[in-house]
């Protein structure tokens, strides 16, 4: 049994006429003939009978028409919609990313893209959260595209650099090290830290700049997103290393940039190297790489 089985059983179902049902179905007489012999053998059954000079269904191929008719109705359907999520001008997007970038730069991305004329129906759906989480989403399927942090040992991951982002200590007014306009990581061993939790992307990373100045942390609690620690340092349960957003300004804590040890921290866009890629993600993959290149947190 094949698919063009069942759409010449169904094309000569409702015309109950060899003759016309070829003409339409653009074959000939003998090969659906031969289609619906070979149909009715698989099944067991015969599908028609002859009546006069024509055919009509047995009280056996109305019952299994009605099975056909929503098999096929279901798989043209399928293939609308198919159609439809991977067109280049009504496709869907489904879009991973962390916790940093959902205040802002999510949704202004995602307001310029649709702003222009021929992306305007494209949809989006969001999934937030830690880099762990985002990266076996993305492995699995649940996203097509990924904004996060670059992790190790995943070959068939193509991490591209998407945005450069300050890291900087944070500590409550009030606080000693807020008589500071910048700050030596060194300088911040004597106090405890709100931490990013062992899943959260940007762990790793801070971990190599105390390692660089040869400083333990001493944590503690940790954390999964940067809101909340802004307000657990506001509320007095530590200091903390994170990215210098936009949003520190609502609370009140001192900003200090890092002077010592040197770095540079990128969030990436991540994609699946060798999966197939729509057009609607490919081309919002282009325009986000060109988007966050005049993009800044700060704004």
């Amino acid at each position: 049994m094949n698919l063009r089985q069942l759409q010449y059983f169904r094309v000569l179902a409702s015309m109950e006429h060899i003759t016309q049902a070829a003409k339409v179905l653009n074959i000939t007489q003998p090969s659906l003939s031969h289609a619906i012999s070979e149909l009715e053998k698989e099944l067991g059954t015969y599908l028609f009978e002859k009546q006069g000079r024509n055919i009509r269904l047995t009280k056996y191929g109305r019952f299994y028409l009605k099975y056909v008719t929503r098999a096929l109705d279901e798989i043209e359907r399928g293939g609308k919609n198919l159609r439809e999520l991977t067109s280049s001008s009504t496709g869907q997007v489904d879009l991973a990313f962390i916790y940093t970038l959902g205040p802002y730069f999510i949704p202004s991305l995602v307001h310029a893209f649709n702003s222009i004329e021929a992306y305007k129906e494209i949809k989006f759906s969001f999934q937030q959260g830690i880099t762990k989480n985002i990266i076996e989403d993305l492995k699995n399927e649940k996203s097509d595209l990924a904004f996060c942090s670059a992790v190790e040992n995943e070959p068939d991951i193509e991490f591209t650099p998407l945005l450069e982002q300050e890291i900087v200590v944070i500590v409550p007014h009030g606080h000693p090290l807020a008589k500071s306009d910048s700050i030596d990581l060194a300088d911040t061993a004597p106090y405890n830290f709100v931490y990013f939790n062992e899943g959260s992307g940007l762990r790793p990373y801070i971990d190599n700049l105390f390692a660089a100045v040869g400083v333990k942390p001493e944590i503690s609690c940790t954390v999964e997103e940067d809101n909340t620690m802004a307000g657990l340092v506001a509320a007095g349960y530590g200091i903390a290393v994170m990215p210098k957003i936009s949003f520190l300004k609502h609370y009140p804590v001192k900003v200090l940039p890092i002077v010592n040890p040197a770095h540079q921290r990128f969030i990436y866009l991540a994609t699946m190297k060798n999966r197939y890629l729509s057009p609607a993600n490919g081309q919002f993959r282009n325009f986000a790489i060109n988007y966050a290149k005049d993009f800044s947190f700060l704004d």
